[in-house]
């Protein structure tokens, strides 16, 4: 039987505490995470059909540990360790019964965003660890065989093995890379890569439940409201981004009744406390560029010159491609079509089809209609994504004579 959502949503919630609960007491992070995920299956299967325990979490825990002593008697024999072993049955007792600390899911993160381990790696295993999602789902999200993802997985678990759990000394310094783990976590699932969707909703949605938890966690963070009020407010247009086919639609044409008031209000309150309180980081000025365009009550409504103030002072602080690209867009908007121009011929092909698509833009906005045209079709024949496909050569075809 499939499990209902609200089983699947208790899974999500309990399974960094379970894992954060037997790693912390146990150790042996790769051979705790798959009984974590031993258990969450054994509850998919058994919750829907036989009903919620009262404890949910104690549930997994219970069932969790003994599949995890199982493992480790196994290990032991297999060398001979008996004694230690039999040491085991005593701590299984006490584990169910100990309560997870709510900072075990920020140690996990920690873990799992590891400056051993590749960004490819580290998203994998944050959303196989602390999101609870399995293997498969993984895969699935980011269009790959179950597999390849495993193998991911797997060696990216060998390469934590041994790493003390809890919160490391220099956390503070390690914030900044969890952050991006889930930034581009969100950015797969508002824009996949490639693939027949536009967006994974999945993937979006699971960024901001954890994103959610780390701002629980840690409350005073500017950066971490900042991120997820970013999260927000670029999400509440994802039901306006594509039309009736699943065909793109841009910012300029999307049908604002239709976007998330309620998550529009939520992140807008979130960037306004944020910005009030120290000196506004790069999660906290883009957030409120969202803003900027979410507030406005039309395309033409848009204050621009306030986006581009923003963007100046985004790029002093990350002078990163995609960054410098976004400003191009915003002095067009506010210079004209040939000044964003200017500003694209300083910018280099590893922005890959997203440069192309802007250049058509600005040409097409400058009359330059056979160099637009020309630019499209260079985007549209270097992104991986349908929808980005279609979009773009139909802005193409728009252009012949």
């Amino acid at each position: 039987m499939r499990p209902t959502s609200e089983t699947e949503d208790l899974l999500r919630l309990h399974a960094p505490q379970v894992l954060g609960a037997l790693v912390r007491r146990y150790g042996h992070f790769d051979i705790a995470e798959d009984a974590v995920q031993d258990a969450l299956l054994a509850a998919a299967g058994q919750w829907p059909s036989a009903g919620l325990p009262d404890n949910p979490r104690g549930w997994l825990i219970r069932v969790a540990s003994r599949r995890l002593t199982d493992a480790l008697r196994a290990e032991e024999a297999r060398r001979a360790r008996e004694e230690r072993a039999a040491a085991l049955s005593v701590r299984e007792t006490a584990v169910a019964d100990r309560a997870p600390r709510a900072d075990d899911t920020l140690s996990l993160l920690f873990l799992c965003c590891h400056p051993q381990l590749a960004p490819a790696a580290q998203i994998a295993l944050t959303l196989r660890a602390v999101g609870g999602l399995t293997t498969a789902e993984i895969a699935r999200a980011y269009l790959m065989p179950e597999a390849t993802m495993a193998q991911r997985i797997s060696r990216a678990k060998q390469k934590v093995r041994g790493v003390s759990f809890g919160r490391p000394e220099n956390w503070e310094e390690r914030l900044p890379a969890v952050l991006h783990t889930l930034y581009l976590i969100f950015n797969e699932g508002h824009t996949a890569t490639s693939g027949p969707a536009l967006q994974r909703r999945d993937l979006a949605g699971e960024a901001i439940r954890l994103t959610r938890t780390v701002h629980r966690l840690l409350p005073d963070d500017c950066e971490i409201a900042g991120l997820l009020a970013l999260m927000l407010l670029t999400d509440a247009r994802r039901d306006a981004r594509t039309g009736p086919s699943g065909d793109l639609v841009p910012l300029d044409e999307q049908d604002r009744a239709r976007w998330d008031k309620a998550a529009i209000e939520e992140g807008v309150a979130l960037v306004t406390r944020a910005l009030a309180r120290r000196h506004a980081g790069p999660y906290q000025i883009r957030a409120a560029i969202a803003a900027v365009h979410d507030e406005a009550p039309s395309a033409d409504e848009t204050d621009w010159r306030e986006i581009l103030g923003l963007y100046d002072v985004l790029v002093r602080l990350v002078p990163g491609p995609v960054e410098r690209l976004n400003r191009a867009v915003a002095v067009a908007m506010v210079h004209g079509p040939d000044a964003g121009l200017a500003e694209l011929d300083a910018l280099t092909d590893e922005l890959g089809h997203r440069l192309d698509a802007v250049r058509g833009h600005l040409l097409e906005r400058a009359g330059a209609y056979e160099q637009a045209r020309a630019a499209y079709e260079s985007a549209a024949a270097k992104t991986l994504s349908l929808p980005e496909q279609r979009y773009l050569r139909g802005r193409a075809a728009r252009l012949r004579p």
